[in-house]
Formats: C-alpha cells, structure tokens, sequence
C-alpha cells in the first residue's frame, strides 16, 4: 500500500495547487525535448546559418512528430487497453511500458538527426533525451524518480552544452533555465507527486545525460 508523502505545511496550501498543475501540464516532460530544439535553434544560431527556415522547420518538426504525437498516442492506447491505470502515470507500474515506448521513438528521432547530420547541439539533445528515458526506466525500478525534473535538468544541460560548443555567453539563458527548474520541482512538490529526493534526482540525471551525450559526440 503507498503511503501518502509527507510534506511541509506549505505544499497543502490549497491556493498554490492550481498553478503548480498549470506548471506540470506546460512543462510536460512530452514537451520538453521539442521546446528545448526551439531553445536551442535561438541560442546556437551559428550552426544552423547555412540552412533554410523551411529545413528548421523540418528538424523540429521531425523532433515533435516522434517525441510528443507517438509517445501521446502510445499512452493513450495503453490506457484504452487497460495496460495502465490512468495516463499521469501516478505508480510506477505505469511507466513501464510508455517508458520502453518513448525509448524507441527517441532513439529513432535521434537516429534521423543522426542521418541529416543536423548541428551537434541537435544530435547531443536527442541522445541525451534518450539516455535519459534509459535513466528514468531504470530509477523506476526503485523509486519514483521525477520525469519533470529530469526534463528540467535536461534544459540545464543543453544550455551548459551550447555554451561549450558555441564559446559564447548565455548567463541569461542559463538563469531562466535554472528558474524554469525550480518553478518546476516546487511545482511537483506542492502537488505531493514526489519525495524531495526524486526531484533532485531526476535533475541531476536530467543534466549529466545531457553533458555525457556532448562528450560522446563531440
């Protein structure tokens, strides 16, 4: 039987609920690795001067279709089957399937950056996104780590990684990606969805994937 989590007086202010949801729904980890290849367009312009709007377009889109549109679509025939009890997720039971789902949908978007051969901040960000499906899958045999900070961290990461590869200053990039973490991880909190240390878990993952792709790749 799961017990419930233990939190600071603070987290059942029931004023503090309905934006901490808006928060996780914006912030969806579904979400994160298109809005991060839209980040990382803006912030590695220098790699992508030699294309076309139409061919960035395509990359994202690509990026979009297998992330967000598969993965959405797999979870909810899971749940119409009845192989999981509710599309959030809630136990760790759930997560097993659409997490081996999302694994092949992100090796495969990871395998056609690959092929276009698009810009290495592209390709660090989708390896590092699948490894982190990997890291999360295997957490979840444990403990119920934080997909929304792992996808936080993974924010953080891929503008540690621009900054490296570009040499270029992005201080105000790295603070809204350190805000947008913090806003997210307060958020699962207040909702009681995670102990404090799956949160800080799932963003160090989120991070260190991220970095570990770069040094792979580069």
């Amino acid at each position: 039987m799961q017990t419930k989590l233990q939190l600071p007086d603070i987290h059942a202010y029931k004023g503090l609920r309905l934006p901490s949801k808006i928060v996780s729904y914006i912030f969806h980890p579904i979400f994160m690795p298109t809005l991060m290849a839209i980040a990382v367009l803006f912030l590695n312009q220098s790699a992508f001067a030699g294309m076309e709007q139409r061919q960035k377009l395509h990359l994202v889109l690509n990026i979009a279709l297998n992330t967000v549109f598969f993965p959405l679509v797999a979870v909810l025939l899971l749940k119409a089957l009845g192989f999981i009890e509710s599309i959030q997720m809630h136990k760790s039971k759930d997560r097993i399937i659409p997490l081996i789902a999302t694994m092949i949908f992100y090796f495969w978007t990871y395998l056609i950056m690959k092929g276009v051969e698009a810009p290495l901040s592209l390709r660090v960000l989708m390896l590092g996104a699948f490894w982190g499906v990997i890291v999360v899958f295997i957490a979840n045999i444990f403990m119920k780590i934080s997909m929304h900070t792992a996808a936080a961290g993974g924010v953080l990461g891929i503008v540690i990684v621009v900054m490296m590869i570009s040499h270029i200053s992005l201080f105000v990039p790295l603070l809204a990606a350190l805000l947008i973490g913090g806003i997210v991880g307060t958020a699962r909190m207040v909702l009681q969805a995670h102990r404090p240390s799956e949160v800080w878990l799932g963003y160090l993952a989120g991070v260190l994937v991220q970095l570990a792709a770069y040094w792979f790749l580069k």
